[in-house]
C-alpha cells in the first residue's frame, strides 16, 4: 500500500468499485425482450443507493506521546434498493410506458389523451360530412 494514502481511501475505493459493478445502465433499463407480435418490451427500474464510510485513528495502550502512526480502525457500508417502475413497450408504430403501480391511472390517462383527441377529431369530421345537425337544441 502507498504510504501517502490514508487507509480510509482504500476502504472508500473498494466500496465504490463494488457499487459500480452492481449498478449500471442495465440495472435501470433491463434487457429488452421481443414478443411474438414483434413488439419489444424493456423493463424500467428505480435504483436507490446509500453509502457511508468512516474511520478513526486511536492511540494504542503502549504508545505515549503521539508518534507518527496510530492504529487505524474503520469501515464502510452500502445499501441498494431496486424496484420495478414500468415497462417500455415499442411496437406497432408507437411507444407506450406501462407503469407497474396499479394506482397510476392518471399517468395512463395522460398517455391515452393524444389518441383520444385524434379519435374525437376523426369522429367530428365524419359527422360534419354526413349532414348531421351540430347546433344547440333549445327547449
Amino acid at each position: 500500500m502507498d504510504e501517502t494514502r490514508h487507509p480510509i481511501e482504500g476502504l472508500m475505493q473498494t466500496a465504490m468499485e463494488s457499487i459500480k459493478s452492481i449498478v449500471d445502465v442495465n440495472t435501470i433499463l433491463g434487457d429488452p425482450v421481443e414478443t411474438p407480435d414483434g413488439s419489444v418490451v424493456v423493463p424500467v427500474s428505480r435504483v436507490s443507493l446509500g453509502f457511508a464510510a468512516g474511520g478513526t485513528e486511536y492511540e494504542s495502550g503502549g504508545k505515549q506521546g503521539g508518534g507518527p502512526e496510530f492504529p487505524f480502525g474503520g469501515g464502510s457500508g452500502a445499501g441498494i434498493s431496486v424496484s420495478p417502475v414500468a415497462f417500455l413497450v415499442v411496437g406497432q408504430g408507437e411507444v407506450r410506458l406501462l407503469p407497474v403501480d396499479g394506482n397510476a391511472i392518471f399517468d395512463r390517462l395522460i398517455d391515452l389523451a393524444p389518441r383520444l383527441v385524434e379519435q374525437l377529431k376523426g369522429l367530428g369530421a365524419s359527422r360534419e360530412g354526413n349532414g348531421t345537425y351540430h347546433g344547440v337544441d333549445t327547449p
